[in-house]
């Protein structure tokens, strides 16, 4: 239920044709196969595999925009400061895109 309202609120928000070529854009055409075919599993009556598959779909779909929010969640102030803890800042530093630990 969760992810139609947020399709129908993207929608909503940025309109039907930009939501639609957002979703099926070449390069993240997997990741919409798998967050619509998760939604559908779902549906069908097995909860936890469609949200494993939603997942992975969401994570690919939304893997750009990644990086633009960590480097954001870096600059507040409290949470800042729990990102550059030494094993939460390898992580945040995958995510973000980039080597901090390069010599």
């Amino acid at each position: 239920m969760g992810n139609i309202m947020f399709l129908c609120g993207l929608a909503l928000i940025i309109g039907l044709e930009r939501t639609f070529r957002f979703f099926f854009q070449r390069q993240k055409l997997k990741g919409t196969v798998a967050f619509f075919g998760g939604i559908l599993v779902v549906l069908l009556g097995f909860p936890f595999t469609g949200m494993c598959i939603e997942s992975y779909g969401f994570f690919i779909i939304f893997s750009g925009f990644f990086p633009v929010a960590v480097n954001f969640i870096r600059r507040i102030p409290v949470i800042g400061n729990l990102l550059n803890l030494p094993g939460i800042s390898h992580v945040a530093a995958k995510l973000e895109g980039q080597s901090r630990y390069n010599v």
